[in-house]
């Protein structure tokens, strides 16, 4: 198949075919020179490959209704149309105690529309993230889908039309001109995916998931502290979305992606009344990248042993400050914690000659990392050592494909992960507009990966940490191996000069912010930990092991609630 050939199909919308009015005609030349020449070799999908979904036909023929006849008398036509539906596939299933708490199974459709007033300099969007919202049919009815796009869209227009009214007051009432465009333009993509639906065996997942909220009476090897336990949860979730994009640019897009993940919790309090808590989560894009039963109940096992551990371990020391080592687990919770929004561009406030907003807003080519220290951010990036990563994708929520993005090179920032709203410096979008279901589209990270040169193995990285003891006089030092919530301790060692480890409990850690990042790294690890974060924005971090030489740790010195006042049923 030739451009002749291509061209001569029928499409109102500018990548289907032969164009109803004479300008359009260069659109669609540009979105197949640009995405289907050069592909044409390895099979690459055609806009007469859309129409035959009939998601995609009934979105853009309606798409191409809203652009020629979508105008109140007197206001402007829209110069931007999105459309973006979504059909999720949920199942959960909960578990306390050994015994089921019921499963959920849900199926919708959402579908978000993006209405923009104006031109590419100056728009009717917002801060807040534009458009409507409505559920759409399941059954592919095309009158009923296109009926959800044509409400949505007339209340997306009226919103925008007011919007961009009061914008243009805005604008009057500052003396700094916007640092850049409202939004770019992005060459047109043609990209489809094949749709994905949830297959999975909901009863045996529920029971499987009852046996292992269980464990803690069951196994021989822990069972002999089930009266300690207070709680002992698992759930499995499961979610498959398939979504559709389309916008009056010429850009067609369907894409797929699925995530698992089953997690144990399980707790207890010391007796001095101090809440004890251990979790695991096992994650993956598919079902295979699960733990295997055995495999995952080992580890349930072994955070119950751990209860009985941490309920005979001291209290941390009232204050520390010195060396600190995060393992690779908890230094992959500490970078998405202190990087991940801070290496996201969105548009500053109106007004002011800020680059973007966050943590490193002022720091494009500045020092935020040792300079043995690189970050990229390669959505590309499907697996790491075998296992799948969850934020993987290939293109954004907004059309546009993702692109790996150089973000620390030697320690400077040379780049934000950016969509399709500029900031200045930075005109483009990189393809990292993602969205949580329904949402509007905000920069994000995809698969970022830290790593250092010349990193160290974990025996070298605790050597490390013990000679800096030693160099400084110290008693001991700390070894963080996980955290939870926001950078608190979930198991603390407290190392002494001859590598004695002793389990402590209590503990916060404080001046581990971006000032740290950037003056504190001693050495960082070789190995990199794989942390997914499944989440309504899937994401996942590649870190090494950290070593930090100040770092300040804290007893909580929390409130202790009483213990029960009763024992456990047997």
């Amino acid at each position: 198949m030739n451009i002749a050939q291509l061209t001569a199909m029928r499409v109102p919308h500018p990548c289907r075919a032969v164009c109803r009015k004479g300008g359009r005609i260069a659109i669609l030349l540009v979105c197949l020179t640009s995405f289907i020449a050069p592909r044409l070799l390895a099979a690459s999908p055609t806009p007469a490959e859309a129409d035959k979904d009939p998601v995609l036909k009934a979105m853009l023929d309606e798409l191409d209704r809203s652009m020629s006849q979508l105008q109140l008398k007197g206001f402007e036509k829209p110069f931007f149309i999105q459309y973006r539906i979504e059909d999720v596939e949920d199942f959960e299933t909960k578990a306390a105690f050994g015994a089921s708490q019921g499963s959920n199974h849900t199926h919708e459709r959402v579908a978000r529309i993006t209405v923009r007033i104006g031109d590419y300099k100056t728009d009717s969007s917002s801060q807040r993230g534009d458009g409507a919202l409505q559920l759409a049919s399941l059954d592919n009815d095309p009158i009923a889908l296109r009926s959800a796009l044509w409400t949505g869209t007339d209340q997306a227009y009226k919103t925008a039309l007011s919007a961009y009214a009061q914008k243009q007051a805005e604008l009057k009432q500052v003396q700094t001109a916007p640092q850049a465009a409202d939004f770019s333009k992005e060459k047109p993509t043609l990209s489809l995916a094949d749709p994905i639906h949830l297959k999975l065996d909901q009863s045996a997942w529920t029971e499987r998931v009852a046996r292992d909220s269980g464990i803690y009476r069951t196994d021989a090897s822990v069972n002999a502290g089930q009266r300690d336990v207070q709680y002992s949860t698992t759930s499995f979730h499961g979610r498959a979305v398939t979504t559709w994009i389309v916008n009056s640019e010429g850009t067609i897009v369907r894409k797929s992606n699925s995530n698992y993940q089953e997690s144990f919790g399980v707790g207890t309090q010391a007796a001095d009344g101090m809440h004890l808590d251990r979790s695991y989560v096992s994650t993956g894009a598919t079902l295979s990248d699960l733990d295997a039963p055995e495999s995952f109940k080992k580890h349930a096992v072994a955070l119950i042993a751990s209860l009985a551990e941490l309920r005979k371990a001291p209290l941390v020391e009232e204050e520390y400050h010195g060396p600190v080592l995060l393992s690779s687990d908890a230094s992959a919770d500490t970078l998405r914690f202190l990087l991940s929004a801070g290496v996201t561009a969105t548009r500053p406030k109106m007004g002011t000659e800020a680059r973007t907003n966050g943590a490193f807003a002022s720091s494009y080519h500045a020092r935020v990392l040792p300079d043995f220290i690189d970050v990229v951010d390669d959505p590309a990036l499907k697996t790491h050592e075998g296992k799948s990563l969850v934020g993987a994708y290939e293109v954004d929520d907004e059309g546009v494909p993702a692109q790996p993005v150089k973000l620390v090179t030697a320690g400077r920032l040379e780049n934000y992960l950016i969509g399709r709203v500029p900031v200045r410096d930075f005109a483009q979008s990189n393809g990292h507009a993602r969205a949580g279901l329904a949402g509007p589209a905000q920069p994000a990270i995809g698969v970022m990966r830290v790593t250092a040169q010349n990193g160290l193995s974990d025996e070298a990285l605790n050597q490390k940490l013990i000679a800096l003891a030693k160099d400084r006089g110290l008693k001991n030092v700390y070894y963080v191996a996980t955290l939870a919530g926001e950078l608190t301790p979930r198991l603390l060692y407290k190392i002494d000069a001859d590598g004695h480890r002793e389990l402590v409990r209590g503990a916060t850690l404080e001046d581990l912010d971006q000032r740290a990042l950037r003056s504190s790294i001693e050495a960082a690890g070789k190995d990199l930990w794989i942390a997914n974060y499944p989440g309504e924005v899937p994401e996942t971090v590649l870190a090494p092991a950290l070593l930090l030489d100040d770092v300040t740790i804290r007893r909580a010195n929390e409130k202790n609630d009483k213990l029960p006042f009763y024992p456990p049923p047997d």
